[in-house]
């Protein structure tokens, strides 16, 4: 049997690999999430043209929807061993590494830019006139409306999801682990898909509630796929875990998570 230090340590590691993770994805998808893809054009595809409420919709995303799958998975495993505290102490941190960002990329746009570069890049692939400043502060002003959104959306996303998921191990116990990854994410995403584009590009920019309503649906119905296929991943991830910390004192952290 390991020592009580031993374990200490690595339960320490695993909370930093995660809150890591967590972080890292999190980040990079508030910069990225400026940008609508079509998942059709992607795959060479026609246009979906689903029937939701009355309207015809394609598979059109934001580019944020790349690594969220990663952050809903690392905070049910978050949650399962370090319980709902450790869960909100991360949400906290990354939200105000959000805000942190957004204030320096808001400053990185506002800054002059030097001559040599606007000619270095004064056209495009094409041979188009092309003024870099001007895209880059187009681009990322536009991911700062995201960045709002998503703080709003993140924070209120993350306190529903923990609190779902807690509540259903209390109902379950350590059975059904798929049912309250799989239960939270989707209630909680819900609120999520919606409320991060009606801020980011409704608010902040030009949309109709129609573009919100068509993008934020398809989110949603994409976010809820990729739950349900993660649900093997996190019985992987929680298999090497138990590994790593030992079955004895995994089950001791799971239970006293579930009970804080």
């Amino acid at each position: 049997m390991e020592q009580p230090a031993v374990s200490e340590q690595k339960r320490q590691r695993l909370f930093l690999l995660l809150c890591g993770i967590f972080l890292t994805n999190a980040l990079i998808a508030e910069i990225i999430g400026g940008k609508i893809f079509s998942v059709e054009s992607l795959l060479g595809v026609a246009p979906a043209q689903l029937l939701i409420g009355g309207q015809r919709l394609d598979f059109n995303m934001t580019a944020g929807v790349i690594n969220w799958p990663v952050v809903f998975i690392t905070s049910d495993i978050i949650n399962e061993y370090f319980g709902r505290k450790g869960v909100k102490r991360i949400s906290y941190l990354t939200a105000i590494f959000i805000i942190y960002t957004f204030i320096t990329v808001l400053v990185a746009t506002k800054l002059p830019p030097a001559q040599f570069w606007l000619d270095l890049n004064g056209t495009d692939n094409q041979g188009n006139a092309f003024n870099i400043n001007d895209a880059f502060s187009r681009i990322f002003n536009q991911g700062l409306g995201i960045m709002v959104g998503s703080i709003v959306a993140f924070l209120l996303g993350q306190l529903l999801d923990v609190s779902v998921f807690s509540w259903l191990r209390r109902k379950t116990g350590s059975k059904y682990m798929w049912l309250r990854a799989t239960g939270s994410t989707m209630f909680s995403q819900l609120i999520d898909s919606f409320l991060v584009i009606a801020i980011a590009f409704y608010v902040f920019g030009n949309w109709d509630l129609k573009q919100v309503f068509s993008v934020g649906s398809i989110n949603y119905l994409y976010k809820g796929l990729v739950a349900i296929m993660l649900t093997p991943i996190l019985y992987i991830a929680h298999y090497f875990i138990d590994n790593y910390l030992g079955k004895e004192y995994a089950e001791e952290l799971s239970h006293k998570a579930a009970h804080e």
